[in-house]
């Protein structure tokens, strides 16, 4: 899931990134109304997190534009008003859910991960695919019934390919779904993320790397017994690394491969 944050208190909006990271949650910031449009026009979100009283357009104005473009963004107002009547007119003006400040940041990521299964209503909550399960709100993976442990940036990526069922993404396109906005566009990340997170899966390799195109599930692929990390080069400047991890994307997002930390809120560990 990605989530843009519209919030001009730097520390809060900063803190709310940071947060989200930890539950495997992508984040952007845009700190007024206009920076906020043009990173919605550039990039791709799952969620629009909008406090209403910024500089520039309003979270109002924002909220109408996206309702205008037809886009199905689901809008999380989010904003320091507890009068019924604010709330009224926050959903009247067509936003999904309204939380008010102080919150818990806990109660955000729920609400946010309610907001993206109406958003998913069409696919199961749980995905199976070639003898995978994944279940993306108790953040499990199973494997012919085999727990597997992932890292969050890990999981990120998995969840991201199960979803296409079987068709292929680009090494681009999984650094936009599973990073944000301070992912290198040059960086090794995905490459090496993706060859862990085939040795966590185990052989057969179900995940199939297709030459100059990127990367799908293949319950088929039969890339022999060593990883194929080596040969990765989908684009997006993946050049060879040596990192431990592929969550290195930029913004020190070291994951530090918590191989426990995505099953759930409370296995950071």
């Amino acid at each position: 899931m990605r989530v843009l944050i519209v919030e001009d208190e730097p520390f809060l909006a900063e803190a709310v990134r940071d947060g989200l990271r930890l539950e495997a949650i992508a984040a952007d910031i845009a700190g007024d109304g206009n920076t906020a449009l043009e990173m919605l026009s550039v990039n791709t979100y799952d969620i629009a997190v909008l406090d209403r009283d910024i500089p520039g357009p309003s979270g109002d104005e924002i909220a109408g534009r996206i309702i205008a473009s037809g886009s199905g963004l689901p809008i999380l107002m989010l904003t320091a008003a507890d009068r019924l009547d604010d709330k009224v007119s926050g959903f009247e003006i067509g936003a999904d859910d309204y939380l008010t400040k102080p919150f818990a940041l806990q109660e955000l990521v729920l609400r946010l991960r309610a907001l993206d299964r109406r958003r998913a209503h069409s696919r199961p909550p749980v995905r199976e695919i070639a003898g995978l399960r994944l279940d993306p709100f108790r953040r499990e993976v199973y494997r012919d019934g085999r727990y597997v442990a992932l890292t969050r940036k890990q999981f990120a990526v998995l969840d991201v390919l199960v979803a296409a069922e079987g068709g292929v993404i680009s090494a681009e396109e999984l650094l936009e779904r599973a990073w944000d906005a301070n992912a290198d566009p040059f960086t090794n990340a995905v490459r090496i993320t993706v060859s862990a997170l085939r040795k966590r899966l185990g052989e057969p390799w179900i995940i199939a790397t297709v030459p100059g195109v990127g990367y799908r599930i293949d319950p088929g692929t039969d890339q022999g017994s060593g990883d194929q990390a080596g040969g990765d080069q989908t684009g997006g400047g993946q050049a060879d690394g040596d990192q431990a991890d592929g969550d290195q994307a930029g913004g020190g997002q070291a994951d530090g491969d918590q191989a426990g930390g995505g099953q759930a809120d409370g296995s950071r560990g």
